[in-house]
């Protein structure tokens, strides 16, 4: 019997069969020892997999097999940041959620999530919260980052969760789909989320007075069937995104603006720092690359390990 993958607990997961009946799997021993599975789960949210019922009554199965999946996003293990963790799997999109204040969602996370998304071929949107509390100048920074985002092809919206502004377009962009929603804790995702699917009253938190930074609401990646038609996955909240399964010269072609100044460098192996003849750094001088870019993909880069590879 096939069945979806809908919550990963660690040692047991949540199963829709194709009946549509939930079930409680545990894996089946070959996954933990098999070679070619790297990652520190070998099975992820949005997994296709095969199951067999067992003999009780506690409406329990053992996953056997595992489709092949189209894609899925990684991101470094909690644990270590040599292993790689997969977030998902079978993903149409990613929502990543980000506030200008309350808490501050920094480009460079942005980035380090697009980057992602590029390596694995998944299209990225970026979703604004919490537009009801921005003032003048910080509208006057979101057209400011609007700009930057959408002039390289990743769409940006301006919502309020909260008060349910800017939800119709999303839903529409979400339709028939499986989404991937991430950002960090106390961005909106309870929120956006129970307002998506009102009967699932995920537990929403303030974020913390004296950091400035969300409490973690959700532990596990779970799925959620969207009543317009479609899937949610909701991610924990993330506070850093290791990049990993990337080297060094792989990083320029993440990075749209920046892979379309490539053939005109000077040296095929320009890492855009210090080269003579660089393509990249002259389109940040002319503005054609946003300098703010630029300075997380040199960050990004500094931050990966080579030696591992």
């Amino acid at each position: 019997m096939k069945g979806l993958i809908y919550k990963s607990t660690g040692s047991w997961y949540i199963v829709k069969a194709e009946n549509g009946q939930y079930i409680n799997c545990r894996i089946k021993g070959k996954f933990k020892i098999d070679k070619e599975i790297t990652s520190t789960n070998p099975i992820a949210v949005g997994d296709v997999v095969e199951i067999e019922l067992e003999n009780n009554e506690d409406n329990t199965a053992m996953i056997t097999g595992i489709d092949r999946r189209k894609n899925y996003l990684v991101r470094s293990s909690p644990h270590s940041k040599y292993f790689k963790h997969i977030v998902a799997s079978n993903l149409d999109q990613s929502l990543i959620i980000a506030t200008i204040k309350d808490p501050k969602t920094s480009l460079g996370f942005i980035d380090r999530f697009l980057v992602s998304c590029e390596a694995y071929h998944i299209p990225a949107i970026i979703i604004i919260n919490k537009c009801d509390t921005l003032d003048q100048d910080d509208l006057i920074y979101y057209d400011y980052i609007k700009t930057i985002y959408e002039s390289i092809g990743y769409p940006m919206y301006l919502v309020s969760a909260e008060q349910s502004i800017g939800l119709d377009e999303l839903t529409i962009l979400m339709k028939d789909k499986i989404s991937l929603l991430t950002g960090h804790s106390g961005v909106g995702k309870s929120t956006f989320i129970n307002q998506l699917i009102p009967e699932k009253d995920i537990r929403v938190q303030e974020v913390s007075d004296w950091s400035g930074k969300g409490l973690h609401t959700t532990t596990f990646a779970e799925m959620h069937d969207l009543p317009f038609g479609g899937r949610l996955i909701d991610t924990p909240g993330i506070r850093e995104l290791g990049i990993v399964d990337m080297t060094r010269a792989e990083l320029s072609g993440y990075f749209p603006e920046i892979k379309k100044q490539l053939v005109n460098c000077k040296y095929n192996n320009c890492s855009h720092f210090n080269e003579p003849g660089c393509a990249v750094k002259q389109a940040v001088k002319d503005s054609i690359i946003s300098e703010e870019r630029y300075i997380n993909y040199s960050k990004i880069y500094e931050s990966i390990d080579d030696k591992k590879y």
